[in-house]
């Protein structure tokens, strides 16, 4: 046998191909936690393991999150601060005639939007001068405290299976893949810091039903042990007090809660809840014959079908057992869900649908972007089987199809809005769409009168109060609502996250005379409604026997009766035509302005679409005067705040999303004092470095400088108020004298419309809005009344 016939052996590290062939191609993945307690600070390790495929000189890792987590923005500036990152290089074993990777440095950076939705926030790492051998390992550190940083804060809502997904780009050409096994660990609800009770605010007399539940420092319902709880009632009869214990109740997710049917007699009512060591909760019920039964209801719900957290099963009973709620409007984001999750969900929704119990409406959220129409939801009234993914005509009704299964694909369906009017236009009766502002606002250039009866003004994302009144200055027919877009597992007025979802989330009160799908789908339709920042607050707008919500032919003698029923105290009242003010009622001035107490009160939004948060930092100097007490309100989870800064100075941080904080002082005096504010405001990190967030480029700041006798002075038409109105979106700040008397929690009247000053001839859409001494809000739907 020649040379050339022998079998030529190649030459290769000894044992190296057998090793290789028996990893995973793209690596593995591997953490040091299991569980983990919503908001808790500890420092997380997550090791990535060279696969088969090795890195490149150049290649990447991106460790990612879905967009939605609230975690705390991770820096990688400075080692000794919070939510420092950090990524380490370690070798893996060699095998004989192996040479030693060449890697010389790893570059780490965050990047809010690194990846594919829904894996956005992405820590990434560049391999720098060199390549990596497959089981060399890369050693990620959440939270490293090894240089005396105080770690990480974990996201503060609970979540079962939170994952942590790694991809890589093994060659260095900016196409990454997923590697399997992804890190999953469940955060759940801290120790009990607070009961919460819900109660209807307004009912007839009979038995009423209660709901009391435990809650952590974050707004997560708790699970776990037992707290032994004491209920009292005062009533017109007296007080009556009752012992009870929270356990956990293992058919709904072990949740610590508790709900009893109460019988309240005609009067008001008094309910409050105590447990040791906890904050207790109290809730306020006007009982009286005859009275309008408002349902509350949350049309805007997500779970983890689309881009919401934990599965459509837990949040349905979320919102019926934990929120209260009476009716929920599941909405899934119409590109993203598969057809075989829709189907469960629907039957999943149809199967907790209950009349007289807990009405239950399928829905989607058409997402298109702002300049083909905005988002606008879609609620499915009738029963049956809804008209998705495509209409009667089998025509698609999606905004577009892209999802983790389309692999990138992007495939147009209903677009523009135009598209999704006509495929349920046919039958309006038996549809919803709802007009919100969300990442992507609705746009008013589109409108249809029969589909779009509602308008959402509040959600997680904030209040808009502006695109309610936006819309009926320009004469569409639409009434007030309210919901969470919850995508945090916490629907129903759900607690406010720290990120982009940054508000309570919204309620709609329906007035309807039964609970179930028909009658509450036409009394939505009928602009039988009002909405809230989340509180079972009640409001109604009248004129005679013609209700909120309806068209009406009115004279200048007639009279429009209000009524607002509230838990902390209405301060203010508005009444609106459109976008125009016609009447308020300011309760601080009726009762009597202190003469030594004020409010440093802040809010609005930078902008009108997404990351639109307004991040305040400063505080208010008193110079002249002791600052004797300093008490927050309408802030809105444990990172915002108001503290002493030194003798003079009240610093705050916090973050206003078009909602309202404010802080009050009670001072040794207001006359001869001097009174400075300063605050900077900021923007939401989306690129960058988050100790060093951007100024909002159009207001970096807000200074006032006001005098104490000024605020005082009678003579002056605006006294006792000093306001300073920013470049933004209702974006201001105000210092004002405020009252030390108690504000009335059930307010009504009657408004002339001879006072209003109203054009014959044409339509004038009346609403009210009102406020309460904590900052929560409550609109009414307009009345469409002509003259």
């Amino acid at each position: 046998m020649s040379e050339a016939t022998q079998l030529v052996r190649h030459i290769a590290p000894v044992g190296l191909y057998e090793r290789n062939k028996d990893r995973p191609f793209l690596g593995s993945t591997s953490c040091s936690h299991r569980r983990l307690v919503a908001g808790e600070w500890t420092e997380l390790q997550l090791v990535y393991e060279v696969g088969a495929s090795g890195l490149a000189d150049g290649a990447g890792i991106k460790l990612a999150m879905k967009f939605y987590s609230d975690w705390a923005l991770f820096q990688t500036s400075d080692p000794q601060a919070a939510n420092y990152v950090s990524a380490e290089y370690e070798a893996g074993p060699l095998v004989p005639g192996q040479s030693p990777a060449t890697i010389q440095a790893l570059k780490v950076r965050f990047d809010q939007k690194g990846h594919e939705r829904p894996y956005q926030k992405a820590i990434v790492i560049d391999v720098i001068d060199g390549y990596l051998n497959p089981g060399d390992r890369i050693v990620i550190r959440l939270g490293d405290r090894r240089r005396g940083g105080p770690g990480t804060r974990v996201q503060s809502f609970v979540e079962q299976g939170f994952r942590f997904r790694v991809f890589i780009d093994p060659l260095g050409s900016q196409k990454y893949a997923e590697v399997p096994g992804d890190c999953v660990l469940d955060i759940v609800p801290g120790a009990p810091a607070a009961l919460r009770l819900v109660a209807p605010r307004l009912t007839a007399p009979g038995p009423a039903s209660l709901l009391l539940r435990a809650e952590d420092v974050w707004g997560n319902c708790c699970t776990g042990g037992s707290i032994d709880a004491t209920l009292a009632l005062a009533g017109p009869q007296g007080e009556t007090t009752r012992k009870l214990t929270l356990s956990p109740n293992p058919d709904i997710y072990g949740w610590l809660v508790h709900r009893q049917e109460t019988a309240l007699s005609e009067g008001d009512w008094r309910i409050a809840a105590t447990a040791d060591g906890l904050v207790p909760a109290e809730a306020f019920v006007t009982v009286e014959e005859n009275a309008p039964r408002a349902y509350y209801a949350d049309l805007h719900v997500h779970s983890n079908d689309t881009v919401g957290t934990n599965d459509t099963a837990y949040n349905l009973s979320y919102g019926r057992d934990i929120a209260g709620l009476d009716v929920l409007g599941y909405t899934a984001n119409d590109f993203n869900i598969t057809e075989r999750a829709w189907s469960e969900a629907v039957g999943l929704i149809d199967r907790f649908n209950e009349a007289g119990r807990f009405v239950c409406y399928p829905g989607t959220e058409w997402c298109g972007n702002s300049a083909a129409g905005g988002d606008h939801n879609v609620v499915f009234l009738r029963d049956g089987v809804p008209q998705f993914p495509t209409d009667s005509r089998g025509q698609p009704v999606r905004s577009f199809e892209w999802n983790e299964s389309t692999r990138g694909k992007l495939r147009p369906g209903a677009w523009p809005l135009d598209d999704l009017y006509a495929a349920y236009q046919d039958d309006p009766e038996g549809h919803l769409l709802i007009p919100h502002v969300g990442g992507r606002r609705c746009n008013l250039d589109w409108h249809h009168p029969e589909l779009e009866r509602l308008i959402e003004i509040g959600s997680a994302w904030g209040q808009f109060h502006w695109v309610y009144a936006e819309a009926l200055a320009r004469g569409y027919r639409l009434g007030a609502s309210a919901s969470s877009d919850e995508h945090q597992g916490r629907c129903g007025g759900g607690a406010p996250a720290t990120a982009v979802f940054g508000a309570r989330g919204g309620l709609t009160g329906v007035l309807a005379d039964r609970l179930d799908r028909a009658t509450v789908g036409r009394a939505l339709r009928a602009r039988r409604t009002f909405a809230t920042t989340g509180e079972r607050s009640f409001a109604s707008l009248r004129l005679g026997d013609t209700w909120m919500g309806e068209v009406v032919t009115a004279s200048t003698a007639d009279m429009l009766d209000y009524r607002l029923l509230g838990d902390r105290g209405w301060e203010s009242l508005r009444l609106y035509d459109g976008e125009t003010l016609l009447w308020e009622r300011d309760l601080h001035r009726e009762l009597g302005l202190s003469e030594r107490r004020i409010r440093l009160r802040l809010g609005g939004a930078r902008i009108k679409d997404r990351y639109r948060g307004a991040y305040w930092s400063g505080g208010i100097t008193v110079t002249g005067a002791a600052v004797q007490r300093a008490e927050p309100f309408g802030f809105d989870h444990p990172e915002q705040g108001c503290w002493r800064q030194d003798a003079t100075t009240v610093a705050l941080r916090t973050v206003t999303h078009g909602d309202t904080d404010g802080v009050e002082l009670t001072l040794s005096q207001l006359a001869g004092t001097r009174i400075r504010v300063h605050l900077d405001i900021g923007t939401y990190v989306k690129v960058g470095n988050p100790l060093t967030p951007p100024p909002n480029p159009h207001a970096p700041e807000a200074a006032l400088e006001i005098d104490g006798d000024a605020l005082l002075d009678q003579a002056q038409s605006s006294a006792g108020t000093v306001t300073r109105v920013l470049p933004g979106t209702e974006l201001e700040v105000t210092v004002e004298r405020v009252t030390e008397a108690p504000l009335p929690r059930d307010l009504a009247g009657r408004i002339p419309l001879a006072g209003l000053e109203l054009a014959d001839g044409r339509e004038h859409p009346l609403f009210l809005t009102g406020r309460q001494r904590d900052q929560s809000r409550v609109w009414t739907s307009a009345l469409f009344l002509t003259l």
